[in-house]
């Protein structure tokens, strides 16, 4: 009778085999790779205290792992979060006029941040930026002004009537919301961004980088065209 080939995993196991008889010092020189290993210690038929020990390091060598993957994808996202809004801050310093200054936050919000819902609304009693939507301080506090309380973002899931006075027509597609006040020196108004995902924008989530793009919208705004506040009480 033919004789049957060794199995594949057969071979790869004499040679593992061969190759450890001819470098035995191999773990001495790569003792990282024992705690993958499963060695089990003779002890009848209960778990010996070594191999219990060995278990609950291995388990903790996965979960260290998955941490330091998790921070290495969070460092990732910073960075690329960091670079577009270099990119935003940059565009707003070189605008030419406080329209033009809008536009690009608004372009750049869409565009390299993939937010579908922008708003940008400024208080005012006239209407002096053509391309910003601008209402009176009044309206605002009587909509919004509980979410501008405490001069800090927010973010979650907002009323019917903050969505539409947020985004207008728009604003039944909002699940989500991150909110920034604006307040510099005379000039208020609020940055808003929405998502149909009720998931995105959550409590205290995001909202570090938004206070500080509204933060520099502001500066920029006010030594490019600035409000005059004094009918605001």
């Amino acid at each position: 009778m033919k004789e049957q080939p060794p199995h594949p995993d057969e071979l790869e196991a004499a040679r593992v085999v061969e190759f450890l008889q001819r470098h035995p010092a191999f773990f001495v020189e790569h003792d990282e790779l024992l705690a993958d290993l499963i060695v089990p210690h003779e002890a009848g038929h209960a778990v010996s205290l070594v191999e219990r020990q060995v278990k609950l390091l291995r388990e903790r060598n996965i979960d260290v792992r998955h941490r330091l993957s998790q921070l290495m994808d969070t460092a990732r996202e910073n960075d690329r979060l960091f670079d577009k809004s270099r990119r935003l801050i940059l565009g707003m310093l070189e605008a030419q006029s406080a329209d033009q200054v809008v536009a690009t936050l608004e372009d750049s919000l869409r565009t390299d941040f993939q937010v579908p819902f922008v708003s940008l609304i400024l208080f005012t009693e006239a209407d002096r930026y053509s391309n910003a939507h601008c209402v009176t301080h009044v309206a605002a506090k009587e909509t919004i002004g509980h979410l501008l309380d405490s001069d800090k973002p927010v973010a979650g899931a907002l009323r019917p009537a903050e969505l539409n006075f947020l985004f207008g027509e728009h604003g039944e597609q909002v699940a989500s919301t991150a909110l920034a006040p604006i307040r510099y020196q005379g000039l208020h108004g609020v940055l808003a961004l929405g998502s149909e995902d009720g998931q995105q924008y959550r409590s205290a989530t995001g909202t570090l980088f938004l206070g500080y793009v509204a933060d520099a919208l502001a500066r920029v705004l006010l030594r490019q065209r600035p409000l005059a506040d004094e009918n605001h009480a």
